[in-house]
C-alpha cells in the first residue's frame, strides 16, 4: 500500500464508519440483551428509574443492569438524568424497544445476525464449495428473528394497505375464497388474514417443520384453527385447490426454481384468482440500491437468501434484492399476463400477478 496516495481525512471518515458498524454489532448483543430480561418492558412500565430500582423490577443483577444502562444511554437507545442518577425512555424509543405490537420494535430482529454469526464457519465452507445451505439447517434463532422481523410489518400494513391495494381481492375474501399462503414460516401472515376474513379458508405451506409447528400452535392460541390449516410442502407440491389467493411472502427469492413455482401457482390458482408477492423492497439496479436497508438485505441474502437457493440446485439464484423487473419477467414467463406494483414500504414491495 501506498500511503501517499491516501486522503487522510477520507481514512478518517471510513475508520470512524467502521467503528459505528463495530458499535452497532455489540449494541446489538445489548438490545437482545434488554429485551430478553425483560429490562426495556420494566423501564417503560416503571417509569424514570436508577439502576437499583430497574434490576428490583427486573429481577436481575444491579451492578449488570447499570453497566447495560450505562451502554445504553451511550449508544443513544435510553436517557439519563445525572442530578437523579435515573434512566427513562421516550416514546420513541419505547415504541422502538419495549412494544412488542409497535410496527417499529426491532429487538427481536437481532436473533437473525446472532443466527449469521453462529453458523459463520459454514457460510465460510459454502463460499470455498459453493454448496448451499438448506433453509432448515441454520441456527434455531433464524426462524423466530425472520418471523419476528416480519410479523409487525406484517400487521401493520397487510390488512389495512396491501389486501385493499390488489384488484377485488377483499371482497373475495368477505365472501369466501380458498388461500395458500406459500413458505409460511410461523404463519403469523396466514393468521392475520384468517382473523380478518373468517368466511375464507387459508392453507399454510412450508418445508421447515418446526415453523409448521408454531403456526398450528398459533392458529389454536388465536382461535382460528377451524378455517385454517397448516401442511409441510413446497412451492411446487402443494395441493391444487383453484385458489383465489396465492400469497408469496418474502420467500420465493429463496426458492432454487422461482420459475418452477411461478408455474405451478399459474396451475393451482383459479382462473380468476391472484397471485400476492411480497418481496425485500429493491430497485432494479445495484447502483440504485445504496442504503442500510439494502445493506441488510444483501448480508441476509449472502448467508441465507442465496445459500438455500443454491441447496435446492434449481436454476436461478435470484438473491433478496430482485427488483420488480427480474420478479415480472419470472411470471410473465409462467405464464401471467399482468403484473404492478401494487404498494411499496420501505422493506418490501408488494406486487400483484393476473393470469
Amino acid at each position: 500500500m501506498d500511503i501517499t496516495t491516501i486522503d487522510q481525512g477520507r481514512l478518517e471518515a471510513f475508520v470512524g464508519q467502521a467503528i459505528n458498524d463495530l458499535s452497532a454489532g455489540y449494541a446489538g448483543v445489548m438490545i437482545s440483551l434488554g429485551h430478553r430480561l425483560g429490562l426495556y418492558q420494566a423501564l417503560d412500565d416503571g417509569g424514570a428509574q436508577t439502576a437499583a430500582e430497574l434490576a428490583k423490577r427486573a429481577g436481575c443483577s444491579e451492578r449488570y443492569v447499570r453497566e447495560w444502562l450505562n451502554s445504553q444511554v451511550a449508544g443513544g437507545y435510553l436517557n439519563y438524568e445525572a442530578a437523579s442518577e435515573r434512566y427513562a425512555m421516550s416514546p420513541e424509543q419505547a415504541a422502538v424497544l419495549a412494544d412488542p405490537d409497535s410496527p417499529y420494535f426491532i429487538p427481536c430482529a437481532w436473533e437473525v445476525p446472532a443466527s449469521m454469526w453462529f453458523d459463520e464457519m459454514r457460510t465460510e465452507q459454502a463460499f470455498r464449495s459453493g454448496q448451499g445451505v438448506p433453509w432448515g439447517e441454520h441456527d434455531h434463532r433464524l426462524y423466530r428473528g425472520v418471523a419476528e422481523f416480519f410479523r409487525n410489518a406484517y400487521r401493520a400494513h397487510l390488512i389495512s394497505a396491501w389486501l385493499p391495494a390488489l384488484d377485488g381481492v377483499v371482497a373475495k375474501l368477505e365472501a369466501g375464497i380458498e388461500v395458500a399462503d406459500v413458505g409460511c414460516g410461523y404463519g403469523h401472515s396466514t393468521l392475520l388474514m384468517a382473523e380478518a376474513f373468517p368466511n375464507s379458508r387459508f392453507y399454510g405451506f412450508d418445508t421447515h417443520a418446526g415453523s409448521i409447528d408454531e403456526a398450528r400452535h398459533s392458529a389454536r392460541q388465536a382461535g382460528v384453527d377451524g378455517h385454517t390449516s397448516f401442511v409441510m410442502a413446497n412451492a411446487m407440491d402443494y395441493p391444487k385447490r383453484d385458489y383465489g389467493l396465492i400469497c408469496f411472502f418474502d420467500c420465493l427469492h429463496d426458492m432454487g426454481d422461482p420459475m418452477a413455482a411461478a408455474r405451478y401457482a399459474a396451475e393451482a390458482l383459479d382462473r380468476d384468482g391472484t397471485v400476492m408477492l411480497v418481496e425485500p423492497y429493491a430497485e432494479d439496479r445495484l447502483e440504485d440500491n445504496i442504503s442500510p436497508i439494502a445493506r441488510i438485505y444483501y448480508a441476509a441474502s449472502t448467508t441465507l437468501c442465496c445459500a438455500h437457493a443454491l441447496s435446492e440446485h434449481g436454476p436461478t439464484v435470484l438473491g433478496a434484492q430482485a427488483g420488480q423487473a427480474r420478479l415480472a419477467e419470472i411470471f410473465r414467463q409462467a405464464g401471467f399476463t399482468r403484473f404492478r406494483r401494487a404498494a411499496e414500504t420501505p422493506f418490501n414491495l408488494i406486487l400483484e400477478a393476473r393470469l
